[in-house]
C-alpha cells in the first residue's frame, strides 16, 4: 500500500474498495507536496475502480482505488500513465473532490431544511419578510444544520439605504426570549453615528424548534416610496369597508378611512409597513396613531386574536408618542412577563408625525402563561401599566417588575420612590452622608422594610381614592397604627426615621393625580412645612409643588396665591455633581423664589420658581436633550392636573387645598422656544382657562426674552451706571474689561455680549468667559468677531476658535481635570473692572469661599458685580465682599429684574388679546 500526503490546506481523506488509501493532510505553503512511502502489500487487481462509499466528517473527505501491482521498494520507481505529472494536478484533484462532498452534503441537507422551514414557518413570516431575507435565513439555517450544530446565529446586514438589519435565530421557543434579546441588541443612544430602531418582527416555528427575530436599524426615506402602488391592498379595502361591499367590517371613524386622508398618512409610512400589513389591522394602528398624534401620550388596545398557529392568544397593539422604540418595546415586554403573558410575535414600526416628533407603534401577540388573569378588568388594568411605562422612572420598574412583583404594583412602588426622592433635601440637612439619596432608597426598599414602606404606599393611595377618600380623623388613626408598628418592630433607627417621615409627608399632601390614568408623572401639592426643620426661619412660601418623574424631579415654589416665575432645567454633568444639587434642589428653588417675590414687589402677581433635576450623567448631548424636552412636558402638564378644573380632574383628583390656584410659568435655563409652544398647546388643550397665559416669553404672542434681550437691557443699564458713578468709568469713551460666566449661547450672557458691542464696541475687552462647556481667556481681549459668531451660531464657549486668541490667550475645555478646575476659578482669577455672573449655579459663591475672589493683597479682583444671575452669591458672601474689600455689588432682584418686568406686561396682554391682536 502507497501512503500519500499532501499539504492542502485540509484534511481530506477517502476509502477505496480494494484497501489503497490515498491521504491528503496539511503541510507547509514553501512544500506543498511530500510524499512519503510505507510498505503493506493488499491484492493485485489492476486498474482503478470508481468509488463506492463517501463519508462526510467535518472537513474530512475519502477518496478509494486500487493499484495493480504493489511497488517493490528494491526496484527503480516507474511512473504509471494514470500518475499527475505536477503536485498542481493532484491538489485540483483533491479541491473537487472537496468540492463535490460539500455540494452533495449540504444539497442534501438544503433537501431538509427547505420543505421544514416551509412547513413551520407562521404564514405572517412569509407574508411581512422580503423574499431576499428568508433566503439569508435559509442559507444560514441550512449551513449550521449541516454542521450538525443549534440553531444559534446572529446575521448583520447593510442595507442599501444606510440601514443595519440584525437577524436572531435561537432553538427552541422560550418564555421572556425576546425580552432578553433586546439586551443584545446594539445600544448605544450616546453615539453620534447611533441608529434608531425603527421596525421590530418576531416569529415562533410552529413545531417550537426556534424563534426569529428581526430588528432593522435607521428610518427608510419616506420620499421615495410609491405609496399608492405599495398601498393598494389597504386603500382598496378601506374603499370596500366605506362602500359597506362587507358588511362584517365595523370602523367607527370613516374618516381614516377617505383616500385623502388615507393616502396623506401612507406617506408617513415606510413601505415595508405598509406592503406587509393586513389591512384591518393597519387601520386600527392608524386609529391609535391618530389618539396620540401631536401629543405625547401612549393609546393601548388589548383583544382577543384569532391566529391559527396559536389557540390562546391577544393583539396588543401600543402608539407610543416621541419615545425611544428600543425603550418602548422593552418597557412593554417587561409589564406583559410580569402580568405573565409572552410575547410570541411582536412588529415595530416607526411613523412620521410631522413636527411633533415620531409615533412608535407596536403589534404584539401575547399568551397568557402561569394561569394568568384575562379577565377584562386585568385586561384593562395591563392597559394602564402600558401606558404609564414611558414616564416611569426605572428605579420604580425596577422596584415593581424586578424585586418586588408579588408586592408593589407600579403604582405603590412609584409612590415609594417618589417620596424617597422628596426626603432627600428635607433628610440630608441632618446629615448628609447617612441621608444621601442612594442610602434613602437603600434603607426604604430594603426587604427587611419594604413590607412598612408597601403599607406607607397604601396609605396614601386610600388618602387621595377618589371614590372614597380618607378624611383627615381617619388618616390619623391610620397613620398612628402605621407608626406604633414601625416603632415597635423596625430596629435600624435609621430605617424607622425614613418610614415615620414617609407618613407625614402623606398627612402634609393637600393633593395629587395618583389616580389620572393618563398622567406624565406623579405631582404633590404639599403644605410648605414639610419642607422645613423646625429651627429654619425663614420665610414660608404659599405652596410647594414636587413632581417626581423618568429621570427628574422637579419643585415648583410660589410665594402668593397667585404668581409667576421661570422654570430652570439642571442637568449635572456626573452623578456625583447630580448627587449634591439633589440634596439642595429644594432651597434652590426657594431662593429663586424668594428672589423672584422681591423682583415682583412692583407688578401684580407674586414671584415663583420651578427647578427641574435631571439624571443624564451618563448621557451625552443627543440623549440629555431628549430628556430634558421630555421632563419639560412631563413636568408641565402634572402642575396643569394639580390646577386646571376640568370633568377628569374633578373625578381623579382629591383636593384638600380647598380652593382654585392660579400660576404662570416663564423660561429659564436650558428652557427652549419649542418647549414653550408646546406647553401653551398643552395647557388649550388640557382646558387651563387662559392658556396664552401660562407661559411667557412665547415666540409668537409673546415677548422672547432670548430674540430681543430684555434681561440683558437691563443688566446693562446697571451696569453703564455703576461704570460710571462706582469706577468712574465712562464706557463710552474710556475702555474697560468684564469676566463672565454664562455662555455666548445662553440668554443673558449672549446677549450682554450684544448689547456691550453695540454700545461701546471695542472699548469692551472680554477678558474670559466660563460657561458648562469650558472657559476662554485672553487680557488683551476676547476677539470681538469670534464672540459674536459664537453668539449668532447659538455654540458655547468651547467652540472658540484658538487662532483667534492673541499670544497670551487660553482656551480650556471642561472635560477634563485642568481644564475643569480652571473653568471653575475663572472668576475669582483673571482680573477686570466688573464681573457680570450672566449664568452660573446658585451660590457659587459663598461664606466659605468668597476670599478666593480676592487676590493676595486682599483687594478684590473685580471691584464691582453685577448680578444678571440669580443667587450666584449668597447674602452672607455679598455683605463680607463689601465690607473687607469695597466691592460694589448690584444684587440680582434688581440688576436682571427687566426680563420679569416685561414677562408680566406680556401675561396681562394675554388675557386681553388673541395671538392676532398682539401683533
Amino acid at each position: 500500500m502507497h501512503l500519500l500526503n499532501i499539504r492542502t490546506g485540509m484534511l481530506v481523506q477517502k476509502r477505496c474498495m480494494k484497501g489503497m488509501i490515498l491521504r491528503a493532510a496539511a503541510a507547509g505553503a514553501s512544500n506543498p507536496c511530500q510524499a512519503q512511502h510505507h510498505g503493506a502489500a493488499s491484492g493485485d487487481r489492476s486498474g482503478i475502480s470508481s468509488p463506492t462509499t463517501t463519508s462526510h466528517r467535518r472537513g474530512m473527505v475519502t477518496w478509494n482505488f486500487n493499484s495493480s501491482s504493489l511497488h517493490d521498494p528494491n526496484q527503480p520507481k516507474q511512473k504509471k500513465h494514470w500518475q499527475a505529472e505536477e503536485n498542481a494536478d493532484i491538489q485540483r484533484v483533491t479541491k473537487k473532490a472537496i468540492i463535490h462532498e460539500l455540494t452533495k452534503q449540504q444539497t442534501a441537507t438544503i433537501e431538509n431544511v427547505v420543505p421544514w422551514f416551509l412547513n413551520v414557518m407562521p404564514g405572517a413570516y412569509f407574508r411581512q419578510v422580503d423574499e431576499e431575507s428568508r433566503m439569508d435565513h435559509l442559507r444560514a439555517i441550512a449551513a449550521v444544520r449541516d454542521a450538525n450544530m443549534d440553531i444559534h446565529l446572529n446575521l448583520k446586514t447593510k442595507l442599501d439605504d444606510g440601514r443595519r438589519m440584525f437577524t436572531y435565530i435561537r432553538p427552541t421557543v422560550k418564555h421572556g426570549r425576546l425580552l432578553n434579546l433586546l439586551h443584545e441588541l446594539p445600544w448605544d443612544h450616546n453615539n453620534a453615528g447611533y441608529l434608531p430602531l425603527s421596525r421590530v418582527q418576531t416569529f415562533s416555528a410552529e413545531d417550537g424548534s426556534m424563534s426569529l427575530s428581526v430588528f432593522t436599524y435607521g428610518y427608510q426615506k419616506l420620499d421615495i416610496i410609491d405609496v399608492e402602488s405599495c398601498g393598494a391592498h389597504i386603500l382598496d379595502y378601506a374603499a370596500a369597508v366605506l362602500e359597506k361591499t362587507d358588511e362584517s367590517i365595523v370602523f367607527d371613524d370613516r374618516f381614516l378611512l377617505e383616500r385623502d386622508s388615507l393616502l396623506e398618512y401612507l406617506h408617513k409610512c415606510s413601505d415595508s409597513y405598509i406592503s406587509r400589513s393586513e389591512p384591518h389591522r393597519f387601520l386600527q394602528q392608524r386609529a391609535l396613531f391618530e389618539t396620540v398624534s401631536g401629543t405625547e401620550g401612549v393609546a393601548v388596545n388589548i383583544e382577543e386574536a384569532d391566529i391559527e398557529e396559536f389557540d390562546d392568544c391577544y393583539w396588543v397593539d401600543i402608539a407610543t408618542a416621541n419615545a425611544l422604540p428600543q425603550f418602548a418595546l422593552e418597557h412593554a415586554l417587561r409589564i406583559l412577563n410580569h402580568n405573565h403573558f409572552d410575547v410570541v410575535r411582536s412588529h415595530l414600526d416607526v411613523v412620521s408625525d410631522g413636527d411633533n416628533g415620531k409615533v412608535t407603534l407596536l403589534r404584539l401577540v401575547a399568551r397568557p402563561v402561569k394561569d394568568s388573569d384575562t379577565s377584562p378588568g386585568s385586561l384593562e388594568r395591563i392597559a394602564r401599566q402600558l401606558k404609564r411605562t414611558k414616564w416611569l422612572d426605572p428605579y420604580t420598574m425596577n422596584l415593581a417588575v424586578d424585586r418586588y412583583p408579588e408586592l408593589l404594583s407600579l403604582r405603590h412602588a412609584e409612590i415609594i420612590t417618589a417620596l424617597c426622592s422628596l426626603m432627600h433635601p428635607i433628610m440630608s440637612k441632618q446629615h448628609p452622608i447617612i441621608y444621601s439619596k442612594g442610602n434613602i432608597l437603600d434603607y426604604v426598599t430594603n426587604k427587611r422594610h419594604i413590607v412598612h414602606a408597601s403599607n406607607i404606599a397604601r396609605l396614601f393611595m386610600e388618602r387621595f381614592n377618589p371614590e372614597a377618600p380618607l378624611s383627615d380623623a381617619e388618616l390619623e388613626s391610620r397613620s398612628e397604627a402605621l407608626r406604633s408598628e414601625i416603632r415597635k418592630v423596625v430596629e435600624d433607627s435609621t430605617a424607622a426615621e425614613l418610614l415615620l417621615k414617609m407618613i407625614d409627608i402623606i398627612s402634609h399632601t393637600l393633593k395629587t393625580n395618583i389616580s389620572m390614568h393618563d398622567r406624565y408623572g406623579l405631582g404633590l401639592r404639599l403644605n410648605p412645612e414639610i419642607m422645613f426643620n423646625e429651627d429654619d426661619d425663614r420665610e414660608r412660601p404659599f405652596g410647594v409643588i414636587f413632581i417626581h418623574g423618568r429621570r427628574f424631579n422637579g419643585y415648583h415654589v410660589r410665594f402668593k396665591d397667585i404668581a409667576r416665575g421661570g422654570l430652570r432645567l439642571v442637568t449635572p454633568p456626573t452623578s456625583e455633581q447630580q448627587a449634591l444639587e439633589s440634596a439642595r434642589q429644594f432651597d434652590e428653588c426657594y431662593g429663586l423664589a424668594y428672589a423672584q417675590q422681591l423682583k415682583n414687589k412692583d407688578i401684580p402677581e407674586g414671584g415663583s420658581k420651578a427647578v427641574c433635576l435631571m439624571d443624564v450623567s451618563d448621557f451625552a448631548q443627543k440623549g440629555k436633550t431628549f430628556v430634558m424636552r421630555k421632563s419639560v412636558k412631563s413636568f408641565a402638564d402634572v402642575i396643569l392636573d394639580l390646577i386646571v378644573d376640568t370633568e377628569e380632574t374633578r373625578k381623579s383628583v382629591v383636593d384638600f387645598v380647598g380652593r382654585k390656584e392660579v400660576l404662570y410659568l416663564g423660561p429659564d435655563e436650558q428652557v427652549i422656544p419649542q418647549d414653550i409652544d408646546w406647553i401653551v398647546s398643552r395647557a388649550a388643550q388640557r382646558g387651563y382657562s387662559i392658556p396664552a397665559a401660562f407661559m411667557s416669553s412665547k415666540p409668537r404672542a409673546g415677548i422672547n426674552h432670548k430674540e430681543y434681550g430684555v434681561t440683558s437691557e437691563g443688566v446693562n443699564v446697571f451696569l453703564d451706571t455703576a461704570l460710571r458713578h462706582a469706577l468712574g468709568i465712562d464706557p463710552t469713551t474710556t475702555p474697560f474689561t468684564i469676566k463672565m460666566t454664562g455662555g455666548p449661547d445662553g440668554d443673558v450672557a449672549g446677549n450682554e455680549l450684544k448689547i456691550l458691542f453695540r454700545e461701546y464696541g471695542d472699548n469692551a475687552k472680554i477678558v474670559g468667559i466660563a460657561d458648562h462647556s469650558g472657559c476662554a481667556e485672553d487680557p488683551e481681549g476676547l476677539d470681538r468677531v469670534e464672540l459674536m459668531r459664537l453668539v449668532n451660531e447659538g455654540l458655547c464657549i468651547s467652540n472658540f476658535e484658538k487662532s483667534r486668541l492673541s499670544s497670551k490667550g487660553e482656551l480650556f475645555l471642561a472635560d477634563n481635570e485642568h481644564g475643569l478646575r480652571k473653568r471653575n476659578t475663572m472668576h475669582n482669577r483673571l482680573e477686570a473692572d466688573a464681573f457680570v455672573p450672566a449664568g452660573g449655579r446658585p451660590n457659587t459663591i459663598d461664606s466659605s469661599n468668597y476670599r478666593q475672589f480676592l487676590k493676595e493683597d486682599g483687594t478684590p479682583s473685580s471691584p464691582l458685580i453685577v448680578e444678571g444671575a440669580n443667587l450666584f452669591i449668597t447674602p452672607a458672601a455679598r455683605q463680607a465682599l463689601f465690607d473687607e474689600a469695597g466691592v460694589m455689588i448690584v444684587k440680582d432682584s434688581s440688576a436682571n429684574k427687566c426680563g420679569v418686568i416685561c414677562s408680566s406686561y406680556e401675561i396681562c396682554a394675554a388675557m386681553l388679546l388673541g395671538e392676532d391682536e398682539f401683533f
